[in-house]
């Protein structure tokens, strides 16, 4: 089952009289459950379409469709209230609240939703979702208490605590030392496998792109390759380079 689907996807930014064309008719479809990476040097393109895939910015052309709504042109506030019911994001720098603590800080985005929980309700879904990163015994630490790791398991506990269906990850392994890395990239295979979410990680390093069951590379605008990882021994049918 198709979950995201890009038609002609096209992004110009307006610098000055110039028009800068940044995508160039990217056509993609994404499936429900995949584990997917995003690649790409500096430039190629990647960051502005995991910003329109994100509903964090609007193509300048094409149709974007998720979870079979088109939202292409919805308003920044119709934008907003789906991310958060349907989108969750993991950022390299956690972006975690310095004061707050860990269950507070997963606990934070469920005050935006429209379910009502009950400040009980929300800490116990808060601390199921950190026991389900690893996390049971650091419910009330302070993100100076923990290490990288276990900060960056915060994030995505957070991310994850509206149940969205798609999962983001921009870079999410950059401020990590290399066992560490590891170690949340397992984590990542096993909500990808057990709990069936759909991650797109967004990465320049090739061993972050290697835990991808697809692998999509960009390079000016363009997809260049859409296959499984080099040496996966895997064939992963995709949208391709338009």
């Amino acid at each position: 089952m198709e979950l995201i689907e890009l038609r002609s996807i096209e992004k110009t930014y307006q610098m000055g009289d110039i028009a800068v064309p940044v995508l160039k008719g990217i056509s993609l479809a994404i499936r429900q459950g995949e584990l997917l990476a995003l690649t790409g040097s500096s430039g190629s393109g990647k960051s502005t379409l995991m910003n329109i895939l994100g509903c964090l910015d609007r193509p300048s052309a094409g149709e974007y469709w998720l979870d079979n709504q088109e939202i292409s042109k919805l308003s920044s506030d119709e934008r907003a209230m789906l991310r958060n019911r349907k989108l969750g994001f993991v950022f390299q720098s956690f972006n975690l609240l310095a004061r707050t603590s860990a269950i507070d800080n997963v606990a934070m985005p469920l005050s935006y939703t429209a379910e009502n929980l009950s400040e009980r309700e929300a800490r116990k879904r808060a601390a199921e979702m950190l026991a389900r990163v690893g996390l049971a015994d650091r419910l009330g630490h302070y993100p100076s208490q923990l290490s990288g790791g276990q900060q960056q398991r915060v994030a995505i506990a957070r991310a994850l605590i509206n149940r969205p269906p798609v999962l983001f990850a921009d870079e999410p392994t950059g401020n990590l030392d290399s066992k560490t890395s590891e170690e949340v990239l397992q984590m990542f295979e096993r909500l990808n496998t057990e709990d069936g979410i759909t991650i797109i990680m967004v990465t320049h390093d090739p061993k972050v792109a290697g835990h991808a069951k697809r692998v999509i590379r960009m390079d000016d605008g363009v997809i260049l390759a859409d296959a499984a990882p080099a040496g996966s021994g895997r064939e992963t049918p995709g949208g391709g380079a338009p």
